[in-house]
This record gives structure tokens, C-alpha cells and sequence, in this order.
């Protein structure tokens, strides 16, 4: 006989797995619900796209937040009269995003909070030291500002920075330190696809002219021979995509950069955006020529302050030599640039178009795909900065030289970022199917600290003891065969003596602020798994292990996308590889009894 306990937990299981399941989810009121939800934002995204790219919603919504850190209530009226949208619309867009919220109201420094800085111990100190020069009301939070490698990193007066020592700090706030670039390590294993020299203008049209001589539809199956895989985490085939695109009915389309790189312990992405501009405006171009578009949009992180404005620079470079925009190789596409305001979420292709369109960041059902509904419901071809890049290699050697590069299922080379657990931090590019203890080893040089695990991929990666390095290698499917997840390919050290029940919690915590909402379990579920391993750090709450697994179950099974579906997945190894560690905080008959399975798959 079950115990009352237990029948709760799994009646609630049967419950949720019920709606959810891909039969019975269709005919049910919350999907119907969902479904009248993504009408309404059909219709806002025809009401944003009349005024198009040129007038663009997001921005002004961004622009007006700019002056003292989130828009004037006045200000906002006029501009949902100006679209023709309600003020409550309006209102939850600004309310969402990390730069544009009233709680940052007058906001002047902002800390990161990523996981990388987190494991470091950096950011207390940092607070202290910036409140001796700022009021603590001025001084905000913001989710990784892609400084993983250095740590004790803040946003300043629209530029990033690391201190490490309070005379450091000091030289920002006197302005002794115009120069907030930082260095870290470059390098490969093998060919240097991304990591070489950096194309230049005249490099950049001479593949233009190779591109506009060869038929869109040769590119396109050169693409296919390549096998190239996204690179932001996903790894669906993107030559897949593109043709969807080319296909699909309706026009104008449009080419969107997903730079949204928010992964804390990412920052390849910022890297390319950064160091190698003209590869990816050049990947853009490719891909806008073969699917029939005309306008590529960048959508860059607002934590990226220095990509945004190098990005900006190369455009202007490629209009004034007559590159694009009808020039001399009469090339007639232009780029448009979209500065996100801070919302993790926004890395999720269809919350990053209704972001784009000013509607809050969250994530539509599928179908329809934006390949055949985005932008302004129009078509539209989402890739992340890496996989645009490397249609450059592409374009140049033809597909089945890259398809020659890695393995059988996972061709071609991978970024891979590695933090300030590593003696060499920094972006190191590898071919696929290279070993996990080769980067680690031969670029990282080994450790700088005692670890004990690495969690790869960002939050929703898989979290791999150190007892497993030997058994991955930098590809797809080995991490799937293991029960982890390569994603992003950022590598962050979880240090020996960081409390593993403390690093759950950060995990939580993350999901908690960047939940979209639209979905129960990712809006319900983060909360409650914060609050529980909080309670049992803090409190000495005794967890109970049937709970938790319920938790992750619904989390897994019930989200509307990875972000809720995939943060389980960490959870569950370090509950697998560090229940030794965890067993104090979990009642002991918890532990020793099997949990329940539900029947219901």
C-alpha cells in the first residue's frame, strides 16, 4: 500500500505526464489556452511588422530605457498608441528584460553573476569594493558577461570589466582605464578554421564574387555534403534548415544571427563577434543568397557591449567599399543590428523573434517553424554565430572538405571556451571526436585549481566527474552515449571545495530568474526546486529523493522548451556521480528505497 505521500506524488505525476503527453496535451484546455496565447501574438507580430526593421519596437522599447535604466511611464503610452498595441503589452516587454525592468531604475554597475564568476568567490568582494564608490541601490546584477576566463567581472558605464584588486577598480572610476578588452588564449588542435588569421576586406570580396557566381542551389546542396550541425547547442543539420527556408512561401525573409551567446561559461560566440566580424557577416551573406533573403539581423547580447559596436564597425566598413547594399558586386542585402536588453531566454530562437518584435521573450509552440513562420510571421532562417561562421570554410573548400574534418555524425571543428580553472583559459578550436583529456591536457594545460567535476554546455550541459574525462570526446554523440550534453561546448570547473548542494541551488536559481513563464512547470517548478535546496543547505531541510526526481520528471516532461526541460539533466548526474557528497541532505529511507516509476512515458 502506497503511503499518502507517495500516492500524492505520483497521482501527480499521472497528472502531469497526462496533459502533457503528445497525444492528450493537443485536446486539452491548456493547450488550447497556449494556442489562443500564440494567436494574440500572431497578431501583435503583424501589428510590430508594420513598421518593420526601421521602426523597430524592441528598440525604441530599449532606447527609452536608456536614460535612467527602464522607460517612462508617459513615454510608453505614446508608444503603444504609436503601434497601435495596448499599454499592458508594452509594459510586460519592459517589465521582462534584465536592462529595461523598473528594478533597475537609476542602475550604474552591474555584477555578474554567471556561474563561472560564482565558482570563483570573486563577486562579494567585488560588491564591497564597488559600493566605496557607488550607492548599493545603483548596483545591479547581470547573468555572465562573457569574462569567464578572468572572473571579478562587472558592466561600467556601457563597457565590461575585471577587477581584481581594489587599486584596478580604482583606475576605472578615476577613467585611467580607457582599455576594457581582455586577452586570453587562442589556439587549435589541427586545422584552424576559426582560430586563424582573421579575413579582411579584400579576402571578404573575393568570396563574395565566388558566392554570387555560383547558383544558391549549388551552395545549398555543398551545405548538405558538409553536414554541418548547429553550433549553439542543438546540433540540428543546418542545411535542413536553410532549405525549409528556400522554400517556404512568403516574402521578404530574413536571415537572423542568434548572438544571444547566454550560457554562463560562453564566450566563443563573443570571440567571433569580436575578433573575426567578417567571417560571420560573411556566413550571413551566404545564407541570406541561398534562402532568397535580403536583410540579415544580428540580435547581440546587451552584455556584449564591445561586439556590438565591432560589429557595427565592419558593417560600415563592407557599405563604404561597395561590398553590399547594391555595391559593386550589385550584392542588393543589408544588416541590421538588434541590441538585446538582457534576458537568457532570448537564446531560444522563437522567444528571440517575439523579442525582436517587442512582445515579451517567450517561447512559441511548434508548428509552425520560423523557417516557415518568424519575423513577423514572415520566414526565417535562425543560426547561431558559429555555425554562420563556419559556412565560410564551406563556401571556400566545398562541403565535403568539411565534411572530411571530424567525425561520421559530427563533421567539421568546434569553439570551445575553457575558464579560470584551466592554467590556459580561452577559446581553443578542435575537430570533432577530438578527447576530452587532449583539450583538456594539451590547450587548457591542466588545471590551475582541484576540481571535480566539469559542467559543459552551460546550465543545461551535462555535469561530468573527473572520473569520466577519459571516456568523452568533443563530439555529439559521445556525450549523448555517456548521459550528458555537449551544447554550447562551454567548459566550466566546479572546484573541490565548492559545496555541490550549494552549486544545485545556484542551478535553480538560474532557472528561476530566467524562466519566460509561459509554462507551468518551468515557472512553477524552478521556483519550488530553488526553494528546496536552499532549505536543505540553509535550514537542514532533509530532502526526500522520490520529490526530487518528481520534480525533474515534470521539469523534463512538461516544459515547453529546453530551458525547463533541460536543466534536469545536471541535476541527475550530480545526484548519480555526488550522492556521497549529497547524502546528508537527503532523508536516509529517501535514498535506500528505489524510487517509483510511473508507468506513463
Amino acid at each position: 500500500m502506497l503511503s499518502c505521500k507517495y500516492l500524492n506524488n505520483y497521482l501527480t505525476k499521472i497528472i502531469f505526464f497526462t496533459i502533457f503527453s503528445n497525444e492528450i496535451f493537443l485536446r486539452t484546455p491548456f493547450f488550447f489556452f497556449l494556442t489562443k496565447l500564440d494567436a494574440m501574438s500572431e497578431n501583435l507580430s503583424k501589428l510590430s511588422g508594420r513598421k518593420g526593421l526601421g521602426n523597430n519596437l524592441f528598440e525604441r522599447i530599449g532606447e527609452l530605457s536608456e536614460i535612467n535604466g527602464t522607460p517612462d511611464p508617459e513615454a510608453m503610452k505614446s508608444l503603444a498608441k504609436e503601434f497601435l498595441m495596448g499599454s499592458s503589452q508594452l509594459y510586460g516587454t519592459a517589465s521582462f528584460y534584465d536592462f529595461t525592468r523598473p528594478e533597475n531604475k537609476d542602475k550604474k554597475a552591474y555584477v555578474c553573476n554567471g556561474t563561472a564568476c560564482q565558482l570563483a568567490g570573486t563577486q562579494e568582494a567585488l560588491r564591497e569594493e564597488l559600493e566605496k564608490h557607488l550607492k548599493p541601490e545603483e548596483i545591479g546584477e547581470m547573468c555572465c558577461l562573457g569574462r569567464c576566463h578572468e572572473n571579478g567581472a562587472f558592466h561600467f558605464d556601457g563597457a565590461n570589466y575585471s577587477a581584481q584588486n581594489a587599486a584596478a577598480l580604482q583606475s576605472i572610476f578615476e577613467g585611467k582605464k580607457s582599455e576594457h578588452q581582455d586577452e586570453y588564449g587562442v589556439g587549435a588542435i589541427g586545422q584552424a578554421i576559426l582560430t586563424g588569421p582573421p579575413m579582411e576586406i579584400p579576402a571578404f570580396k573575393e568570396a563574395m564574387r565566388k558566392m554570387l557566381s555560383t547558383p544558391p542551389e549549388q551552395l545549398l546542396q555543398e551545405i548538405h555534403t558538409s553536414k554541418l550541425r548547429g553550433r549553439g547547442g542543438a546540433g540540428f543539420p543546418i542545411g535542413i534548415k536553410m532549405e525549409g527556408c528556400r522554400k517556404a512561401k512568403g516574402q521578404p525573409k530574413f536571415v537572423v544571427c542568434n548572438a544571444d551567446e547566454g550560457d554562463p561559461g560562453s564566450f566563443s560566440d563573443r570571440y567571433l563577434l569580436e575578433k573575426r566580424p567578417l567571417e560571420v557577416l560573411l556566413g550571413m551573406a551566404m545564407a541570406a543568397y541561398v534562402v532568397g533573403a535580403k536583410t540579415g539581423v544580428l540580435y547581440i547580447r546587451a552584455e556584449y557591449p564591445e561586439s556590438i559596436q565591432i560589429i557595427e564597425e565592419s558593417i560600415h566598413k563592407l557599405r563604404k567599399e561597395g561590398v553590399i547594399c547594391n555595391g559593386n558586386l550589385n550584392f542588393d542585402m543589408d544588416f541590421k543590428i538588434i541590441k538585446a536588453r538582457g534576458a537568457y531566454i532570448c537564446g531560444e530562437e522563437t522567444a528571440l523573434l517575439s523579442s525582436m518584435e517587442g512582445q515579451r521573450p517567450e517561447v512559441r509552440i511548434r508548428p509552425p517553424y520560423p523557417v516557415e513562420e518568424g519575423l513577423f510571421g514572415l520566414p526565417t532562417l535562425v543560426n547561431n554565430v558559429e555555425t554562420l561562421a563556419s559556412l565560410v570554410y564551406v563556401l571556400e573548400h566545398g562541403g565535403e572538405a568539411y565534411a572530411q574534418l571530424g567525425t561520421t555524425s559530427s563533421s567539421g571543428t568546434k569553439l570551445v571556451s575553457l575558464d579560470w580553472t584551466f592554467n590556459n583559459p580561452g577559446v581553443y578550436e578542435v575537430p570533432m571526436g577530438t578527447p576530452l583529456t587532449a583539450l583538456i591536457n594539451n590547450l587548457g594545460g591542466g588545471f590551475s585549481t582541484d576540481v571535480k567535476a566539469l559542467h559543459i554546455g552551460g546550465p543545461l550541459g551535462g555535469l561530468v566527474p573527473k572520473e569520466k574525462f577519459g571516456d568523452l570526446s568533443i563530439d555529439f554523440e559521445s556525450f549523448s552515449q555517456q548521459g550528458f550534453l555537449l551544447g554550447h561546448a562551454s567548459i566550466v570547473g566546479v572546484p573541490e571545495s565548492y559545496p555541490m548542494i550549494a552549486y544545485l541551488e545556484h542551478l535553480f536559481e538560474f532557472l528561476t530568474h530566467e524562466s519566460c513563464g509561459k509554462c507551468f512547470p518551468c515557472r512553477l517548478g524552478s521556483v519550488r526546486g530553488m526553494e528546496l535546496f536552499r532549505k536543505a543547505r540553509q535550514e537542514e531541510h532533509l530532502l526526500d529523493k522520490e520529490l526530487v526526481e518528481d520534480l525533474l520528471d515534470t521539469l523534463e516532461q512538461g516544459s515547453l522548451c529546453a530551458l525547463g526541460g533541460g536543466l534536469p539533466l545536471p541535476i541527475r548526474n550530480a545526484l548519480q556521480y555526488f550522492m556521497e557528497e549529497l547524502r546528508p541532505y537527503f532523508t536516509p529511507d529517501s535514498i535506500s528505497v528505489s524510487p517509483l516509476k510511473s508507468s506513463i512515458q
